[in-house]
């Protein structure tokens, strides 16, 4: 077993110590988890500081696997390139996975607002109905309050089905990403093309495969379960941010591919 490389050993006691201290203080994910960026809780930071928040306690299985994964794979890569290139890789994927979730959450709210597209919302109204409280917008006879939202919807005769819509685009604009895992599938990708013929082996398939076949095969798997809309490891409603995957693996095989690409330039890899 590899020893414990130093940046490794510092990455672990920075997430455990988010880890527990969002515990504590349950508002920390209101300042560190990754919002959408056109939510009034977004904040710039929050593409760095997500990749070291997971799930709240009692659900430990999202941090204990992470962990597990950034030891196994970045010891070994730390190894061969010393603390700040694996340091500079790391982040780099981590931001890659969170700018590829970004940009599909662009997508789907304004493919959504799109189909609203006819009700003629200024910028400014459309802002305030992503980021509305909808939960607390209707009485106890599921009657809308008066105000300033209702105001907007009945001004534009919006219909249930189109203020449906918007409640949808509003749900994503809402949610928020953490956790390393867009990171630690960028140090599989890099595992995989530095050494494609070592075996791995998940918990749940007991034959060893090579990491040229296992890591493109959980990565595709990811995608599809991604488009699908549901988790690798059970149903849909645990939330697993696939794109996010699928983003930090690609940003760690393109740095990769560079780095090998150039390794003869003046700008070596290993």
């Amino acid at each position: 077993m590899m020893n414990i490389t130093p940046v490794v050993k510092q990455l672990l006691i920075i997430n455990i110590l988010f880890f527990i201290g969002s515990y504590f203080v349950p508002v920390a994910y209101d300042f560190f988890a990754l919002y959408y960026p056109e939510s009034d809780s977004f904040k710039g930071w929050q593409f760095i500081t997500h990749m070291f928040m997971h799930a709240p306690f009692p659900n430990i299985a999202h941090i204990l696997f992470n962990m597990f994964a950034l030891y196994s794979f970045g010891s070994a890569l730390e190894h061969f390139w010393g603390g700040k290139k694996f340091l500079f890789f790391y982040i780099s994927c981590g931001l890659g996975a969170a700018l590829l979730h970004t940009g599909v959450n662009y997508y789907e709210i304004h493919s959504l607002l799109s189909d609203v597209s006819n009700l003629k919302l200024t910028s400014s109204e459309i802002h305030l109905l992503l980021n509305a409280d909808y939960s607390s917008l209707f009485d106890a006879k599921g009657q809308m309050m008066a105000g300033e939202i209702q105001s907007i919807l009945e001004r534009v005769n919006c219909s249930q089905q189109q203020f449906n819509t918007i409640v949808q685009a509003s749900m994503i604009t809402k949610g928020t990403v953490v956790g390393a895992s867009g990171a630690i599938y960028g140090l599989l990708a890099a595992f995989a093309f530095m050494f494609p013929n070592a075996e791995l082996a998940l918990m749940f398939i007991p034959v060893p495969i090579k990491a040229k076949y296992f890591v493109p095969g959980i990565l595709a798997i990811d995608l599809f379960l991604g488009f699908k809309g549901s988790s690798i490891f059970g149903a849909g409603s645990t939330g697993i941010a696939h794109f996010a995957h699928v983003g930090g693996a690609i940003t760690g095989f393109l740095m990769m591919w560079f780095w090998k690409k150039n390794q003869f330039n003046g700008n070596r890899w290993n």
